[in-house]
């Protein structure tokens, strides 16, 4: 399945006011009963190895740092998509993210239809706070440009 980078068409403002970062990659599906919910969950769902690897290794080295491995709050009851606290939802968008001490994120995922296709449209905003955001972005960043499109390959069966 094709995953094409595109444009971001969000309104970054009224997501995460001051993101530095966005970006967004779609696939096109053929599933007619998909929502914004169903497709975060199957993107967020049993990743592959590799990129369980990965959140592992960024997990170790991140949390003697005192950065979240999870957005979850200790000891409160949230919605969640994985390890992403739910922001809002609509069948059509949900907007998962959480804030930090070194940057804020919001992931976005919004499905739409075109006829008997369907698009799913995942987009990333980030938000730096210091010079350790900036850095992690920036070392994060090309890891990122791989996750999101298998995400969203998973999504799209």
């Amino acid at each position: 399945m094709r995953v094409d980078e595109v444009t971001p068409n969000v309104d970054s403002a009224a997501l995460l006011a001051g993101a530095q970062f966005v970006d967004a990659f779609r696939i096109a599906t053929a599933r007619p009963d998909l929502d914004a919910r169903h497709a975060a969950e199957a993107m967020v769902a049993r990743q592959p190895r590799w990129i369980e690897w990965l959140l592992a290794l960024r997990n170790f080295i991140v949390a003697p740092l005192g950065l979240k491995t999870s957005g979850a709050a200790d000891g409160a009851t949230r919605d969640m998509i994985g390890i992403f606290p739910v922001v809002s939802e609509t069948p059509e968008r949900l907007v998962a993210g959480f804030n930090d001490k070194h940057l804020d994120f919001r992931l976005v995922v919004d499905v739409a239809s075109a006829g008997a296709v369907r698009s799913i449209t995942a987009t990333t905003l980030v938000l730096t706070h210091n010079w350790f955001g900036r850095a992690y972005l920036a070392v994060i960043l090309p890891f990122h440009r791989l996750i999101v499109p298998a995400m969203l390959r998973k999504a799209g069966r």
